[in-house]
């Protein structure tokens, strides 16, 4: 068996980061920038009002109070967009709207909150320093400054910044395309009757949300049978709409497992196992004329579940352009004890949580159903416990490795 590190290795050998395309803004949404995005202009373009209220000059009001207030001359009105605003000259003021161009003159805004609201003329009952409620030109991005860099990936913040500097459209690295599909005769589709020995399918579903929530374009095909030739014939027809195919299912030692013995025939897949639980049998290379990437990952649904996130996960991430991270980890405490089998790396559905004592350091609690079959504490779990390969026991209170599972 080879290590879990080796086989994420040879996964990351099959891809590279693809090149750049320009997306519209909209579209760009969830994908990584490709190069750094330079601010052709300034924000604020121009000095303006941080508040309905008033320009003035600032020494106009010296004395003002709520017992002696200022009244100045109201000479002008400036809205939002005003091209050109009128000149205030000292002893005047101007009534102005948030976002409006400061004018030529003035050197703060008064808030209408401290004045009376007059149009004709205004009683200001308080003083006020120069730049007071202004947004002066470039406070927030200096022409040519940088505002993204290449890697970032465009989620709604991002969004704003782009369009704020007038980007139209971006390079990104386009969205990998995955087609998920998996094998059995016993699979049936949810809400379709379930005959003798059948059992709804649920991998492709589970493992085309998680491609999803990777950022990914998926197209989940379902299942197929056990037919060597059907399950051939269905992959050569999906590559056409797959930058990389996950498949589940027949990769082990059985009579039946059709996906290791289709692919075994083509030469250019290798099936292997890793010395963890579960996902232990795992296949991986390449298919069709475009050489076009294979993950096969294990039936089981927990096995899968753990195989991408382990495996699938850092390949999609160097797809998009990403760093191929593993997922981040914590060290936590026990609550429970645990066993793992020795010579293999156990991956353990479980609750994370907030420190129980004063130490500040997380709890972690195992589910009590660990069968690789058994995939109802997925919903319940946020992290995967690590057991390692030389440790068969963890008794609780003992610190361990804890793998936080994407945000749902």
């Amino acid at each position: 068996m080879k290590s879990v590190e080796q086989h994420i290795s040879d996964l990351l050998g099959l891809v590279s980061t693809p090149e750049a395309t320009e997306l519209d803004l909209l579209k760009a949404q969830g994908t990584v920038l490709a190069a750094p995005i330079v601010s052709p202009v300034s924000l604020p373009g121009f000095d303006n009002s941080a508040m309905d209220g008033y320009a003035v000059h600032a020494a106009d009001l010296a004395g003002a109070s709520a017992e002696a207030p200022v009244s100045l001359p109201v000479v002008a009105d400036i809205p939002a967009g005003d091209p050109d605003p009128a000149a205030i000259r000292p002893g005047l003021c101007a009534r102005i709207m948030t976002g409006a161009p400061l004018p030529t003159g003035a050197d703060a805004v008064v808030p209408v909150e401290w004045t009376d609201g007059g149009a004709v003329d205004v009683r200001i009952d308080r003083p006020t320093r120069p730049g007071s409620f202004v947004r002066r030109r470039g406070e927030d991005v200096e022409e040519g400054a940088t505002v993204l860099r290449a890697g970032a990936r465009i989620g709604a913040g991002e969004m704003g910044v782009l369009a704020a500097v007038g980007r139209r459209s971006v390079p990104v690295r386009p969205r990998p395309r995955v087609v998920v599909l998996s094998t059995g005769e016993e699979l049936v589709e949810p809400g379709r009757p379930l005959g003798p020995g059948q059992i709804y399918e649920s991998n492709s579903y589970m493992i085309a949300a998680a491609a999803r929530d990777e950022g990914c374009e998926v197209y989940r095909h379902g299942f197929v049978g056990d037919d060597p030739a059907t399950v051939w014939d269905t992959l050569e027809g999906l590559l056409v709409r797959a930058d990389v195919v996950v498949t589940t299912g027949g990769v082990s030692m059985g009579v039946y497992d059709v996906v290791k013995e289709v692919l075994t025939r083509q030469g250019t897949v290798e099936f292997t196992q890793v010395a963890m639980q579960p996902g232990k049998p795992q296949g991986f290379g390449t298919i069709g004329p475009d050489k076009t990437p294979i993950l096969t990952l294990p039936g089981n649904p927990v096995s899968a579940f753990v195989s991408f996130h382990l495996f699938v996960r850092p390949v999609l991430r160097r797809l998009r352009g990403l760093q191929p991270n593993p997922l981040p980890s914590v060290r936590a405490r026990l609550t429970t004890p645990v066993s793992s089998p020795q010579g293999r790396r156990s991956y353990l559905r479980a609750v994370l949580a907030g420190p129980a004592a004063g130490d500040g350091v997380p709890t972690v609690a195992p589910a009590v159903r660990q069968g690789s079959h058994q995939l109802s504490a997925l919903a319940d779990a946020n992290g995967l416990l690590v057991v390692p390969e030389e440790v068969t026991e963890l008794p609780a209170g003992a610190l361990a490795e804890v793998l936080v599972l994407p945000d749902r």
